[in-house]
């Protein structure tokens, strides 16, 4: 797409979603919530980045393009100060903004707004317009507000550092305040996320891992420290290979929200537009290019792809011509990744396993396997509750699961071999009882007229009895599809299920099908064929040795169309892939 049909469908876009945020602008002077841009969903505006801050975003790159249909248009420059209004008025005295539905208070939070805000003010400050005084001298004093909290805050997650580190960045250029440049330095002090393949901690595709990508760029920027890009260089390429052939983004495995849910590039834009004209490189520039053809929204406060260009101009001029995405490929992500090595170290971190309001995520660094060819797209997954996705034109199989009464609950595929035709994985748990505590290590609450079960030092009790639960697949691919074998040598008798979870935008048919709850049917026997369109997906190997709906937490995907295979331990079953068309396999 060239640099001026790219700024018209960029400023088409943002007209569209201008006019949106008008219709849901609170305008009634009796409401707290005057001046707010209510959210699509609940109706009620919030100050966050992906709230009323994300629609003042898209306003105020209407007013500052000469192309827009709303360039100086009064009324919207009216609107867009009522909304500026609205955030000073649901700031906090300590200068944060909650964002409503959960983190009060939240330092993170307004770091993502912080990021975004500086960013309009940036562009208002550029134009030569008197009606925008007032507009900016809100903007400057939300930010300022801000200062304290951010040099002070914390965070949740692993990418809100990198979200605080920029917003400080930011503000540091607005303030002055050498200590903001300081806490950003401490933040990123504490060492960079992202393995040599170019994952990041949360392994969110959809959404966290283009945050991650974008605050750094912003962090390098700024505090002129170039070595801040080289893991956004090795995720964008790492995103090269987690895009399925209609664009969308493989979420099968994500840490985070967007796990099992539809996303496109569209997030990566600016990240990959800004590294596609800092290195002049044909890969980054194909990732910008797709991502702007799916961009239908001008995206977050902080990540407006319109702002970006309106303030770095050079992004609209020429780059090297876009290479070509891989579209016929085999590669494992994270396969020489030391992960034992590092979970090892995990004893000696001191937390004992528990992080507050957060996850410690072990699943990090994972090995997962991509595979590319025609219409068909694989992923096959480790440490997940799935491990195996298949995406054959229309006809998608969004998921294979094994969940066990051992644990209970999804088991999660531990390790990944790759195969010259295929792939091994296991999955491995273990379970044991627990003596009593030595009578040395006795809380006083012991000897008293209560001892609470929650003042014992359960971590000092012996382990006895302990059994192990290990399942075996093995993915073969075949002339004209898959072969999957599971199995489990286990010699007592354990409730085992394997879903297949498919699209429910197709059909299943087969001949030993019967119901099995809402969105699910038991496959007794037989052959079964999902269909979408013209594609089609064909399983063999069915089988029904007992008769539960469904193994205590390991509750099926919504929304979905679940088959069921009910198994008993020990096993050994083989299912067989067939897909339609002639691009079934590589050539």
């Amino acid at each position: 797409m060239s640099g001026m049909r790219l700024y018209e469908k960029l400023i088409a876009v943002n007209d569209y979603w201008t006019k949106d945020g008008l219709e849901r602008q609170t305008m009634d002077s009796a409401s707290r919530f005057r001046g707010g841009v209510c959210d699509p969903e609940n109706g009620i505006p919030w100050p966050s980045h992906t709230g009323t801050p994300m629609t003042m975003a898209i306003w105020a790159c209407a007013l500052a393009s000469r192309e827009s249909r709303y360039y100086r248009d009064a009324e919207l420059a009216m609107r867009l100060e009522l909304a500026t209004e609205f955030m000073l008025r649901f700031q906090h005295d300590d200068g944060t903004i909650s964002p409503g539905w959960t983190n009060l208070h939240s330092p993170p939070d307004t770091a993502f707004v912080v990021v975004g805000l500086a960013q309009v003010l940036e562009l208002l400050s550029r134009q030569d317009w008197r009606a925008l005084d007032r507009t900016r001298g809100n903007l400057r004093l939300f930010l300022e507000r801000t200062a304290p909290a951010l040099a002070t805050g914390g965070c949740h997650t692993p990418n809100h550092r990198w979200v605080l580190a920029a917003a400080l960045c930011f503000l540091h250029k607005l303030t002055g305040q050498r200590e903001l440049a300081a806490r950003a330095g401490q933040w990123l002090a504490e060492g960079i996320d992202c393995t040599e393949d170019g994952e990041w901690t949360e392994r969110s595709n959809g959404i966290y891992n283009s945050v991650s990508d974008l605050m750094l760029i912003h962090a390098s920027d700024l505090l002129g420290r170039p070595e801040l890009l080289e893991p956004v260089r090795r995720n964008l390429r790492m995103m090269a290979y987690l895009v399925h052939p209609d664009g969308e983004v493989v979420t099968d495995y994500s840490g985070r929200q967007d796990f099992g849910h539809k996303h496109d590039l569209s997030g990566y834009f600016l990240p990959a537009k800004l590294m596609a004209h800092r290195d002049r490189d044909p890969l980054f520039a194909a990732l910008a290019e797709l991502a702007g053809d799916a961009l239908n929204h001008p995206g977050s406060a902080p990540n407006n792809g319109l702002l970006g260009c309106l303030l770095r101009p050079e992004l609209l001029e020429p780059v090297p011509e876009p290479g070509k995405l891989p579209d016929n490929y085999r590669v494992v992500i994270n396969g020489t990744f030391p992960r034992e090595r590092y979970l090892a170290e995990m004893a000696s971190a001191g937390h004992g396993g528990h992080i507050h309001h957060s996850r410690l995520h072990p699943e990090f660094g994972a090995p997962i396997a991509r595979e590319r060819y025609g219409r068909t797209s694989v992923t096959v997954m480790t440490e997940t509750n799935s491990f195996f996705a298949l995406r054959h034109g229309a006809a998608r199989l969004l998921a294979v699961q094994i969940a066990s009464s051992f644990e209970p609950g999804y088991v999660r595929m531990n390790g990944l071999e790759p195969l010259e035709d295929g792939y091994r994985l296991f999955g491995e748990e273990a379970k044991g009882y627990y003596g009593p505590i030595p009578a040395d290590r006795l809380p006083a609450a012991s000897g008293g007229p209560v001892s609470p079960w929650y003042l014992l030092p359960h971590h000092l009790r012996e382990v006895t009895h302990l059994q192990r639960h290990r399942v075996g697949v093995k993915l073969t691919r075949t002339a004209d599809g898959w072969r999957l074998r599971v199995h489990c040598g286990m010699p007592d008798a354990m409730l085992t299920q394997i879903s297949f979870v498919f699209d429910p935008a197709g059909e299943i048919d087969g001949d030993g099908l019967s119901p099995a709850g809402a969105g699910a049917q038991f496959w007794r026997k037989g052959a079964v064929c999902y269909s979408a369109g013209s594609d089609r997906i064909e399983l063999a190997g069915g089988a029904h040795e007992h008769r539960t709906a469904a193994i205590r937490g390991a509750a099926l995907p919504s929304g979905c169309a679940a088959l069921l295979v009910n198994l008993v331990t020990p096993y050994d079953r083989t299912f067989d892939i067939r897909l339609s068309g002639p691009d079934r396999k590589e050539e």
